[in-house]
């Protein structure tokens, strides 16, 4: 799946925190929709919604191996998140750096 035709954007995909939470589990091995089912209180219907979003965005992909459909992550559009955290490292750093030196300065 290519940028044009991305109809999910990867921050919309990972807001939602069992989408991350399923990012999590295909990071470790690709796994069945029943498998991924397993770990949850919800329905088959809504973990497929859910991956459905995922594949969108294009973090995973889904392989029809036999009568099962296996799931498995694509991490190169979290790159895009990494890009855009780095960014704002910079403030973070910069106030930790200022609450150190307050620290350590106080009388």
């Amino acid at each position: 799946m290519n940028e044009a035709t991305k109809k999910v954007d990867v921050f919309q995909a990972i807001a939602d925190p069992t989408r991350r939470d399923v990012l999590q589990l295909l990071a470790s091995k690709q796994r069945s929709i029943a498998e991924i089912s397993s770990h949850y209180d919800m329905s088959r219907t809504a973990i497929v919604k859910h991956l459905n979003v995922l594949t969108e965005a294009g973090l995973v992909t889904g392989q029809k191996l036999g009568r099962e459909k296996v799931y498995y992550l694509k991490p190169e559009p979290l790159t895009e998140v990494k890009q855009w955290l780095d960014y704002y490292e910079q403030f973070w750093n910069n106030k930790l750096s200022k609450l150190k030196f307050l620290v350590e300065n106080e009388e």
